[in-house]
C-alpha cells in the first residue's frame, strides 16, 4: 500500500473498472488482493458513483467542505489574543 504522506493517485477509468468489478459481485477483498489498494478505497468510489456519478472527492462533497479553511478561525483567535491582552493591560499598568 502507498504511504500516508505520499499516496497514490488513480486515473478516473480505472476507478471506473474497480467499481464494475464491486458491482458485479466480485468480492472487495479480492479486488483490493488484486491491485494493491486500501480497504475503503473501493467503498468509496462505489458511494461516489452512486451518489453523484462520480469518484472525485470534490464532487461528492458538500459546498461548506470544499471552501478552503478560512481565514475566520486565525481571525477570532487573533480577536481572543486582544481581548485577553486589553483587559490584562490595566493590571500590568497598575503595577
Amino acid at each position: 500500500m502507498a504511504d500516508p504522506k505520499h499516496p497514490r493517485h488513480y486515473d478516473e477509468a480505472f476507478k471506473r473498472q474497480i467499481v464494475q468489478s464491486c458491482e458485479s459481485g466480485k468480492p472487495s477483498r479480492e479486488i483490493r488482493a488484486e491491485y494493491d489498494i486500501a480497504r475503503s478505497t473501493p467503498r468509496r468510489w462505489v458511494q461516489g458513483i452512486r451518489n453523484s456519478g462520480s469518484t472525485r472527492a470534490m464532487d461528492n462533497r458538500t459546498p461548506e467542505q470544499n471552501e478552503p479553511v478560512g481565514p475566520g478561525r486565525h481571525d477570532r483567535r487573533l480577536e481572543m489574543e486582544v481581548d485577553v491582552s486589553e483587559q490584562a493591560a490595566p493590571v500590568f499598568a497598575r503595577r
